[in-house]
């Protein structure tokens, strides 16, 4: 009945799994699933905890690897939070030197300043997100040099 216990690690850690989504614990779980196997079928505990370190350290690094490439291929990559900001239109409205200023981006007011050495953006003018450096917007003067980039569409700066 002890294997009962690496079931029950194995159960907690794949609900842990469902929550984080990082395909880490899962590998774990397996582990404890192949150790769970070697208690019933009688083994001493030397060998259910060895058990559960190759095999998971298996799984982890082979199958892990693997799943990550497949999952990534079938569903893009959706950047969220400040990451999601990069490319998108601004509209200067404090001008925007390499060293402060602000746009409003999204709807809403960002720090901002330019990159190294380009020139300052006054207000009114419309710029485009290069990075998010902190909690800054680095901008670039929107112009037709700089097509806009692959991007979702996002609400117009001056709405």
């Amino acid at each position: 009945m002890d294997w009962l216990w690496w079931v029950g690690a194995g159960l907690l850690l794949v609900v842990i799994e469902i929550i984080s989504l990082e395909l880490v614990l899962i590998m774990f779980a397996g582990g404890a699933f192949a150790a769970a196997g070697v208690n019933a079928a009688g083994g001493p505990v030397w060998l259910q905890v060895l058990t559960f370190a190759v095999v998971s350290a298996a799984l982890l690094f082979t199958l892990r690897p693997w799943l990550l490439r497949h999952l990534r291929d079938r569903v893009p990559l959706t950047e969220t939070n400040a990451a999601a900001q990069v490319g998108r239109p601004a509209l200067v409205v404090d001008t925007v030197t390499e060293f402060d200023g602000r746009v409003k981006l999204s709807g809403e007011v960002w720090s901002a300043r330019t990159e190294d050495g380009a020139p300052s953006l006054r207000t009114g003018t419309e710029a485009r997100v290069v990075r998010i450096d902190g909690a800054t917007a680095v901008v670039r003067r929107e112009s037709a040099d700089h097509p806009p980039a692959d991007h979702p569409p996002a609400d117009h700066p001056t709405a």
